[in-house]
């Protein structure tokens, strides 16, 4: 019984210290690790929009998701195991049950699979219009 007092004591102490931490940064106005996003001007991206399928134990996926981001290549990820409507599109739209599935602009360019090579050029060519 003291032993359920003294933890449930501890995890309220725990509780405070955190609630007060945030609460007194909050109202001292300090610099968080957040970005403020202001919606009326969204930053201009110089790649079209690219929309990935993966899953997150695939390693083809993960290396994707890391050359993007490295890259700071806008991306939208669609997890086709959490999303259930993302595997449906994946299966039903795109034909395949394979990850990563790349899909730049409006379908404008589909890419299976990652290799760097392809995705650049795929890029660049609806960068281009798709001359």
């Amino acid at each position: 019984m003291i032993i359920a007092r003294t933890t449930l004591s501890c995890m309220l102490l725990v509780l405070a210290v955190i609630i007060l931490t945030d609460i007194s940064a909050y109202a001292a106005g300090s610099s968080s690790s957040q970005t403020i996003l202001n919606p009326a001007s969204p930053r201009k991206s110089n790649y079209p929009r690219i929309v990935i399928y993966t899953v997150s134990w695939c390693p083809h996926c993960r290396e994707l998701k890391e050359y993007l981001t490295s890259h700071d290549i806008p991306f939208i990820n669609r997890d086709v195991e959490l999303e259930p409507a993302a595997m449906d599109e994946l299966v039903q739209k795109y034909k395949t049950f394979g990850v990563p599935v790349v899909i730049i602009g409006i379908d404008q360019e589909v890419l299976k699979g990652f290799a760097i090579e392809q995705l650049e050029k795929a890029v660049e060519k609806v960068r281009s219009g798709g001359r």
